[in-house]
C-alpha cells in the first residue's frame, strides 16, 4: 500500500503530465500530423497549437508571477473568468487564421471544439468548480478513438487517472470531475464529429 506522501506526489505528477495545455498541445500537433501527413500536418499542428494552448498558457504563467493567480492550473475558482476569456480570444483568432490559411478540415474542427468547450467553462466556472483537467482528458480520448480509431479507446483509463489525481489533490470532487469529463466528452464529441 502506498504511502500517503507518496501518493501525493503521484497525483501531483498526473496532474502536470495531464494539464490541459500539455493534452490540448499533443493532441493538436497529432491531429494536425495526421490530417496533413508528414511536416505539412505538422505545421498545421504546431499553428494551431500556439493559439489554443500556448499563448493561453503564457498568459497564465505570466499571471502567476505577477501574482494575479495563485497557480498555474488557477485552482481559486474566482480566478478563472479572466484567464479563461483570454484563452476563448486566442482559440478565437487562431480559429479564424487557420481557416483563413486553408488549415484542414480536423485541425480547424479540433480548434472549435476548443473554443466551445471554453464557452462552457467560462459559463459554468461563474458557479461552479468544474474540473478542466477531467473535460480536456474526456475531449482528448473522444477525439483520439475519432480521428484514430476505436484501438485508441485503450487511452480511456486516462479518464480514471486525471480524476483521481484532482480528487487526490483536493483540487476538485468528484461530481465536479464527472461534470468535467461529461461535458468534455460531449462537447468534443458533437463539435469534432460535426465539423471534423
Amino acid at each position: 500500500m502506498p504511502r500517503p506522501g507518496r501518493t501525493l506526489r503521484i497525483a501531483r505528477l498526473v496532474t502536470e503530465l495531464t494539464a490541459p495545455a500539455v493534452l490540448v498541445s499533443l493532441l493538436t500537433v497529432a491531429v494536425g500530423w495526421h490530417s496533413a501527413r508528414g511536416v505539412h500536418g505538422l505545421a498545421w499542428g504546431l499553428l494551431a497549437t500556439l493559439f489554443v494552448s500556448g499563448i493561453p498558457f503564457a498568459y497564465i504563467v505570466g499571471g502567476v508571477r505577477r501574482g494575479r493567480f495563485t497557480d498555474h492550473h488557477v485552482g481559486v475558482r474566482e480566478q478563472r473568468r479572466v484567464p479563461l476569456l483570454f484563452g476563448l480570444c486566442s482559440v478565437a483568432a487562431g480559429l479564424a487564421l487557420l481557416a483563413v490559411l486553408g488549415a484542414p478540415r480536423p485541425v480547424l474542427a479540433l480548434a472549435a471544439a476548443g473554443l466551445v468547450g471554453l464557452v462552457v467553462a467560462v459559463a459554468v466556472s461563474h458557479w461552479w468548480k468544474m474540473s478542466i483537467h477531467s473535460a480536456v482528458a474526456a475531449g482528448t480520448v473522444v477525439v483520439l478513438v475519432s480521428t484514430f480509431g476505436a484501438a485508441l479507446l485503450a487511452t480511456a483509463p486516462l479518464l480514471v487517472l486525471v480524476g483521481w489525481s484532482r480528487v487526490r489533490l483536493r483540487d476538485h470532487t468528484v461530481p465536479q470531475v464527472l461534470a468535467g469529463g461529461l461535458l468534455g466528452a460531449l462537447v468534443a464529441g458533437f463539435v469534432f464529429a460535426v465539423l471534423g
